[in-house]
């Protein structure tokens, strides 16, 4: 396999190198934040961290305070509109983001220049981790509004040479058939919006497993990484499925090689830890936590990212030095969802309903009955005897999971379809109500 870099250099380099270069970055990025960045500044003088060559080991490292959204979040409200993790003057910023808000208020980001550059970068690494090229058209099939992941897509494209077609203000017919027109060959999208795609397609008499593409990128969500859904979107669009994993306030840190076992960390540019949630000691499954290396104007050290993740430190088959996240981003780490004494995550409920080609789109309802809690499936079954695929995915669950749950099922195109983040997971137990609320197809 022809495996492709951005940076031979710093992606294979031995692992004490690595971190060397990794300090010296951190310590480059200090020395103007303890200046000028008032939030960070506070935080880690507080901490004792007053100049920026304190930090000589990754045990001084460990020394330095986590940053949680929330603080972000609250420093925000507190000095409006844009908080004081500044470490320049406003004038010098020339970009502004936002978050989606999933888990709160969103979150203003600002980028200068340089980081903007940093950010395509980045995004560049992901592309041609996964074989994309100068060669490539490359369809955006988002709405390109506040939120940063598809601009700065945009620009990684730009550095590697491909073409870029936008996919925003089409409806999801026009984009399938530019998809077709434009002869394109490598798709940017949720992997959700990319199983829609197929089902749009298919009610348009169009075969996307026939068209040029021949590379997905997903990202927002971890479908991509999930087996079940993984494996749809590739027999769907007869394509390579990769992964690819970032935040808003934190960069584009994760992305698939061509041998697609787990994302990568891009630890050329982030500083990357795994916590046990609970006491912040280093674990093997945990919490993922990052520092940005590039992005001086805004950054985060040590921030606290919400994603529960597996490390896997062998040396992956393409050469690349940097860890990777075996099954991508599981899940949030307060997004576990607890039925009967049982842990389930959403992910292993994704994979069983996704080996199922019948089912069209999923929805999941948690409620409490008669003092027990418990969990309803409704499904789009659109090929096949319906109550036998049910009565099938409902074993399927109690082998993997070990938890009986309710298939109900509902007329094709009642439920919702997502182009951002899916949100097919409903707990209704913290609200007033003690059973499911009446849905569409109930």
């Amino acid at each position: 396999m022809n495996f492709q870099y951005l940076d031979p250099f710093i992606e294979t380099l031995g692992r004490d190198a690595l971190q060397q270069i990794q300090l010296k970055k951190l310590q480059l990025m200090l020395d103007p934040i303890l200046r000028t960045n008032s939030f960070y500044r506070l935080k880690l003088q507080t901490a004792g961290i007053k100049h920026a060559h304190a930090i000589q080991t990754f045990d001084d490292y460990r020394k330095l305070p986590f940053t949680t959204k929330e603080e972000l979040s609250n420093d925000q409200s507190l000095q409006p509109p844009y908080g004081t993790n500044l470490t320049f003057t406003r004038e010098e910023y020339t970009r502004i983001h936002q978050t989606s808000g999933t888990t709160g208020q969103p979150l203003r980001c600002l980028d200068t220049e340089e980081s903007w550059g940093w950010w395509a970068r980045c995004w560049a690494t992901v592309y041609k981790a996964a074989g994309v090229s100068s060669h490539d058209r490359i369809f955006f099939a988002f709405s390109f509004g506040p939120f940063i992941g598809f601009w700065s897509a945009h620009e990684g494209a730009r550095v590697i040479g491909a073409m870029s077609i936008s996919g925003g203000g089409m409806s999801s017919q026009q984009r399938v058939k530019a998809i077709f027109n434009y002869e394109v060959t490598v798709l940017v999208c949720t992997p959700t919006y990319a199983l829609h795609l197929g089902e749009i397609a298919k009610d348009e008499g169009m075969d996307l497993a026939t068209s040029s593409i021949r590379i997905n990128i997903h990202a927002g969500e971890p479908g991509a990484s999930i087996p079940g859904t993984r494996k749809r979107i590739e027999s769907i669009w007869n394509a390579k499925c990769y992964d690819h994993a970032g935040a808003t306030e934190v960069g584009a840190w994760g992305f698939e090689c061509m041998a697609q076992h787990g994302p990568h960390i891009n630890e050329g540019e982030f500083i990357c830890e795994v916590i046990d949630p609970v006491t912040g000691a280093p674990a093997q499954e945990g919490e993922l936590v990052i520092s940005n290396l590039g992005r001086v104007g805004m950054p985060v050290i040590r921030y606290r990212t919400g994603d529960r993740v597996k490390l896997n430190t062998d040396l992956c088959e393409c050469g690349r030095t940097f860890h990777r996240l075996e099954g991508g981003v599981i899940g949030r780490v307060d997004g576990v969802i607890v039925i009967r004494g049982i842990n389930v995550f959403p992910s292993a409920i994704e994979n069983i309903v996704r080996q199922f080609p019948e089912v069209g789109e999923f929805t999941v309802d948690v409620y409490r009955s008669r003092e027990l809690d418990e969990m309803e499936l409704r499904v789009e079954v659109t090929t096949g005897d319906p109550e036998a695929i049910a009565a099938a995915i409902a074993n399927k669950i109690r082998d993997a999971l070990t938890l009986r749950v309710a298939i109900k099922i509902v007329p094709h195109g009642t439920l919702p379809r997502f182009d951002l983040k899916a949100r097919r997971f409903n707990d209704y137990r913290q609200s007033a109500r003690t059973v499911a609320p009446k849905q569409p197809g109930f």
